[in-house]
This record gives structure tokens, sequence and C-alpha cells, in this order.
């Protein structure tokens, strides 16, 4: 296939040569790869009258040239919950393809480490902390894989990930089965329409029930899934598969898995897999027509027909074929990867749409071609040794190392001085990258989310989901020498990750520093001390608490200050009242005065007065949400009103109507999984129920209890350690931001007393 591309891309080229009146016939000319004979067509094709035949064939040789390239692509991602063996079978998709030459172990006892695994902390705590992107070969097709983390505080990490990804591999543990963080991350799949397929993995575990697992994702995660492979025997009788779709069952031998030997199919297993072939067809033939047509005429199903479908339905997301093995014993990692290429979309069956700045933002759908103009997304900044490296996955055109590109969102123009292939840690330099590419660039400073073009068009590809952080740490260095170290530090962590935000406390001075959890602004606290050599004392965690407003209060306040010469004077009316419930904005102003009681030019300095007044409430110090401002009236003076008076005006009138509104304090709650074992479980609950928790879900997995919660944040400080010490350590839990709601009279009393103490001792 590959052979027949390049004789084609040859012959094309030839041709290009040939006719053109130009000296073209260089010594290089008549062996190039697909692309490069697109591109010199393409700036051959200039040579020919737009009329002609020769034109119109060239162009379509050159269509069926990189269209044959590409989809010889796959950009998949490998995720899924904590500990379901991500990683691990990453490891072993680069040891099978050959990208590496021998395997290390996540917590390994050689002490080296996953490949995928680069940073020391990921290393020791074995956990992934960053996504890491790869690329390698499998059967003549280009895989480019980002290995992503599960723990709910790197969250943005799975968003920037799917935002650019074609297909997904959701895994899933044959035991736990599925998880809060699968869910999460499901979620996330569907919001960015990625189609994906599922690998039950760790069948070698005691208490593997792949059945179950199945069951659970069609229920849990709502899947319309079946089975593509059967295990032969489970646990530590796990020695192979039954590959479904074309009935041989699958060995692995050699010291690595490295030999795949094909079988027939047991015979004491013969009736099981006709039975489970069957439910696979029926459940393709739901979503899918012509194999539905087939399958109710009661006409054979071949092989190919029944591959062809499954392929088509993954790839509308109507189906999700589960695959099985296990990573860590080396079973089953080969055929994943050929449902990669069978089962996946490669870049141009994949609709990806780009707005256009020029034309109010109107969808633009974009061909997925390398001849047509550059578009391309930067998805993650990394600071590497050289410099800022930025990610990029191109969506249509070409990238060259020296070409000029256009920032849409900044309007900067930028060279590229270094275009690379990045393989976890270590690059390889590259001359171009086309359309479906994801490849990284030096020297570009653009922020997360940028879109880049060639300039003959203004596109922005959609901005990516980014959450609210809800934790905050105050934290400043030791020693007053490394100041600038720990701003260079804080500063380069913000640009990577939109999720870590850094302020000032204006109050107390203090460098406040904001994240998704505790372990996510351990691991930042961590990386200062090792990266930048910063010895960082840190406070006790702070909870993102928020204020809001009940009814409505009116307003008038005057604002008049004589201090000889020009004063200030400056009057304001109106009412505030709370947002309805669901409102997408936090903050509303609305001008309803009628005549130029106040002239036009000081409205936007009383707007800016009111939001600067919202930023700090007048209960805990925190932020107002959720708050309507109405100006109706105010009264102004020909000399003494200005922009700071009005300003003032507006701060004061909201501090005169703030009490009269019935403010009340918002908390963030976490939606809670916790997985005990049943013996704990009441002294669990009971634990929860003393954290102002409501259980919402208690649920039996196995020997385990698998409690759900809602619990506010501020009550969740230490519990993974009080969550040891009642289980024997046998606990697990994880926790994800739900909502701000409204915390009880007794906690708010509470609150406001601790702050005015506060404020009283400085």
């Amino acid at each position: 296939m590959a052979q027949s591309t390049r004789s084609s891309a040859s012959r094309l080229l030839y041709t290009i040569c040939s006719s053109s009146k130009t000296a073209l016939l260089k010594p290089q000319c008549p062996a190039p790869t697909p692309i490069a004979a697109l591109l010199a067509g393409n700036f051959q094709l200039r040579h020919f009258s737009a009329g002609s035949a020769a034109a119109t064939r060239l162009k379509e040789e050159k269509e069926a040239v990189w269209r044959e390239s590409l989809e010889r692509v796959r950009n998949i991602g490998i995720s899924a919950h904590i500990d379901s063996g991500k990683t691990t079978l990453t490891e072993r998709i680069l040891y099978y393809t050959g990208r590496i030459h021998e395997i290390h172990e996540v917590r390994g006892k050689d002490g080296v480490g996953a490949k995928m695994d680069s940073m020391d902390l990921e290393r020791e705590k074995g956990i992934t902390i960053q996504s890491a992107a790869t690329y390698c070969s499998w059967k003549d097709y280009q895989v480019n894989i980002i290995d992503t983390p599960g723990h709910v505080d790197f969250t943005i990490e799975v968003e920037r990930a799917l935002r650019v990804l074609d297909g997904a591999v959701l895994v899933l543990c044959s035991v736990g089965g599925v998880q809060s963080q699968s869910i999460t991350v499901d979620r996330q799949m569907r919001r960015y329409e990625v189609p994906r397929l599922a690998f039950i993995n760790k069948l070698d575990r005691m208490g593997a029930d792949p059945w179950k697992v199945l069951n659970q994702a069609r229920s849990k995660l709502r899947h319309h899934a079946a089975a593509v492979q059967v295990p032969i025997g489970l646990e530590d009788d796990f020695k192979g598969l039954i590959d479904l779709v074309h009935m041989k069952a699958y060995h692995f031998h050699g010291s690595s898995g490295e030999k795949v030997v094909t079988e027939d199919i047991p015979a004491d297993m013969e009736a099981f897999v006709a039975d489970k072939r069957r439910e696979l067809i029926e459940a393709v033939s739901e979503v899918d027509e012509k194999l539905a047509e087939s399958f109710l005429s009661d006409e054979p199903i071949s092989n190919d027909d029944l591959e062809e479908a499954i392929r088509r339905a993954t790839v509308a997301r109507e189906f999700v074929p589960v695959f099985m093995g296990s990573a860590f014993k080396n079973k089953g990692v080969q055929p994943l990867l050929d449902g990669v290429l069978n089962y996946l979309p490669c870049p141009i069956e994949v609709g990806n749409y780009a707005l256009d700045q020029n034309n109010s933002e109107e969808k633009v759908m974009l061909t997925g071609s390398p001849t047509g103009p550059l578009v391309a997304l930067a998805f993650k900044l990394e600071e590497g040794r050289f410099g800022q490296l930025t990610y990029l996955r191109i969506y249509e055109g070409v990238i060259r190392k020296g070409d000029f590109m256009i920032n849409v969102n900044t309007g900067k123009k930028i060279k590229v001085p270094r275009l690379v292939r990045m393989h976890s840690n270590e690059m390889e330099d590259i001359q171009e990258a086309h359309a479906g590419q994801i490849v990284a660039v030096f020297g570009v400073d653009c922020a997360t989310g940028d879109t880049f073009t060639d300039g003959s068009v203004r596109y922005t590809m959609t901005s990516m989901n980014v959450p609210e952080p809800v934790m905050s740490l105050a934290v400043s260095p030791v020693s007053k020498d490394s100041g600038g170290q720990f701003s260079k530090a804080l500063n380069r962590f913000q640009k990577e990750d939109p999720t870590f935000r850094v302020g000032l406390d204006p109050e107390s001075g203090q460098t406040i520093i904001s994240g998704m959890g505790e372990l996510h602004l351990d691991i930042y606290v961590e990386r200062i001390r090792r990266e930048y050599k910063v010895e960082a004392t840190v406070g006790k965690p702070r909870v993102n608490f928020r204020e809001t407003i009940t009814q409505r209060a009116d307003f008038d306040y005057l604002h008049k200050k004589q201090s000889g010469g020009q004063g200030q004077y400056g009057r304001v009316t109106g009412y505030v009242e709370p947002l309805e419930p669901g409102s997408s904005t936090k903050f509303e102003f609305d001008n309803i005065i009628v005549g130029q009681a106040i002239p036009s030019n000081f409205i936007p300095a009383i707007e800016k007065g009111f939001k600067e007044a919202a930023n700090s409430g007048s209960l805990i110090g925190h932020p107002v949400e959720n708050i309507r401002v109405v100006l109706t009236d105010g009264a102004s003076h020909a000399v003494d009103s200005s922009e700071l008076a009005f300003k003032l005006a507006a701060i004061y009138a909201f501090r005169q109507c703030y009490t009269a509104a019935r403010p009340i304090i918002l908390e963030p709650v976490m939606l809670v999984e916790i997985k005990v074992p049943t013996e704990f479980q009441g002294t669990v609950t009971g634990d929860i129920n003393k954290r102002k928790g409501v259980i919402v879900g208690n649920d039996q997995e196995g020997d385990d209890s698998v409690i759900t919660a809602h619990v506010p944040l501020n009550n969740m400080f230490g519990y993974s350690t009080s969550l040891r010490s009642m289980t024997q350590g046998k606990g697990e839990f994880t926790m994800e931001y739900k909502e701000h709601s409204s915390v009880s009279h007794d906690v708010q009393t509470q609150l406001v007393n601790a702050y005015k103490a506060t404020k009283g001792t400085e």
C-alpha cells in the first residue's frame, strides 16, 4: 500500500517535472515523499491554464496522494481513571512499534520509570502529571499518541489533549470497573465529540470480570458497546484472546509478548464465542443500516462487512468497540493497535470547524488538506531547555521551518525557528509538517488556545473549556534573594497551565496560588523547589468562597468633595438585584437612564466602580457573584464631575446598599466518591455526616462499598489521611468540583466573625 502511494507520487512528480518549461529537473526530483510531491505539484500548477485537462488531472492525482497519505495517520489519546494502566499500556505500544527497545514499569524496581513519565516527580509518585506526546509507526500507519493524567487535579491536561485528537482509547480496569474519573473523562470525550474504543485492562488480576465492566459501561457511561474480543481464561489462567470479527484465537509468546500466534478457536469455547459474536452483530446492526439489512434478511455476514460496519458506527460515535487484555502481562496490546487503525478515524474523517473572524465568527468547515491555508492550534505550552515549547495541531495547510505565521489572537507575525516531533521529553528535528500532524515549535511566544494561520485567512479554532480553580494557598520564598526565580517559576507555570492562577492578597500582600486541589498545588510547590531551587513556605489552604445577594436593594449616593480648585461631584441612583439562577454571566450592569442626567462618557467609569466593589464583598472580602446593577438616575456637575468622582460614587453606593440586599456566602461543594471495604462503611458514612456532607449514592461492588456524596471543600482538608486511618489504608477517594452553594447560617456567622477578627488584628 505504502509502495503504491510512493510510486503514484513519483509518477505525479515526473509528470510535473517533464511538463514544466522551467529548469526543475534536479537530481533529487525522482524520489519524493507523497507530501513533497504534493507541494511540488502545488507550485507547478500555476504554470497550467485553469481550464486545461492536464491541470485538472494533476489536481485530482495530487488530491488522491494527500488523501492516501492522511488516511495512514491516526491521532489518539489514552485516558482513564487513576491507576487503570494508561502509561503501562503506552509503554507496551511504544515497545511493540519499535520506538523503545526495553520496557520499564511505572513504579519499577530498576528505578528508570516509564518512558512517558519523564518528570522526576511522576516517577517518584507513580502518577502522570503532564500529558506527554509521542508518535510511532504500526503496519505503515503513523500513530500520534498523547498519554494523559487520570487525577482530577490535572483535568486540564485531558481537556487539552482531547481537543486536538481524532480518536481516543478509554482504559477501564477489569476489577475497579467504571470509576468516577472514567465518567469525567468520558464526559470530556462527548464534549469534544471524540470517537472512542474501550480497553478493559488488568484481566490477569484477582477478581477480573470484563463482562461486569462492559455492563457498567452501558449503564453508567450510556455507551452503546459490545465486546469485539473474548478472553481465553481470566486471572492467573488468562492465556490469550479470541477475535470475534475474524474468528481467530491469539496467543502472546516471547519474553515480552512480542510474538502473536494465531490459532483456531478452542473447541470448548465455540458455543460461547458464537453467542458473543451474535451479540456484537446485533449491537452494531442497531446503529448501522447497511449491516441491519443483511442481519434482518438472514444473509451471511462476512468478516470484512462486520469490520466496515464497526468502523462506520465508531467514527459516527454511535458505537464503542470493547477490547480486552493485560498491558502489564503483555497480552492484547497488538490487537488493540490493529483496532486503532481499523476503527478510529483518520484526520480527514473528522469534521473540524474554525470561526472566521472576518465574518462575525461564522463557522467554517476545514478540509484537512495540506494544499489549503495554514490553520494550527497551540494546545499546550512547556518550558524546555531551549525556551518555550509550543505544541501545535495542524488542521489545514503545511508548516515549514523558517516560514512566517500569524497569531490570529494577538495579530503578531512570528517566524518558525525550529520545528520538532516529540517523543515524551526527546525531540526529533523536522523540516516541515502537514495537516493532521501534531508537532512542536520553539521560540514562539503565545498562550494556550491561540490559533496560527499563514495570514491569508483569519480563523480561530473554538477555545477550550477551562474549569475555575477551587483551592488557594499562600506561598512565599524562604530567602529574599530568590524572589526573582520564584516569580519566574510562577509566570512559567501560569502560562503552561490555565487552571493554575497567581494573585496578590491586597490585605496581607502575600502571593496566592490557586488550582484544582491539594495535589495540584503540592506538585507546583514541589516543582518550584526542584526545578528552580527555591524553598517556599506554604500557608494554610484557603477555599475560594464567593458572596451573593438574595434580594433587591436600592441605592442613592452622592459623592461630593471640595478641596480648593476642582472638586469631586457625582451622584448615582438605582438598585441591585440577584441574577436568575443558571445565568451565564456572574455580573451584569444595565444603564436605563433616560436623558442626560449623567453624561454618557461617565457611564463606563460607573460600571468600573461597581465591578471593582463587587471584587470584595463586605461579609468576608471574597468576590460577589450573580449580581445585576441597574442605574436609573443620577446627577453631575459641569465643573466638578469626573470619571474618578463617579467611580468612587459607584463603589460607595454598592457598599451602602449591600447589607440591605441580604448577602450570603457561597462555598465550593465537591462531588466525592469513596471506595471502601464494606466493613468500614458505617465509620466512613458517619465521618461524612460529621463533615456536613450529603450522601447521594451507595453502591456495592464485590466486597467494596462505593459512597457518593456532596461535601463542602472547606471540610475536606486532610481527608486522605483520616480516610486511611479509618480504613486501615484500604480506602480510596476522588473528588471534583460540583458547584458553589450557600453555607448554613451558623457557618456564615463563624466565617464573618473570623474575617472581622483578622481585620481587627491587622
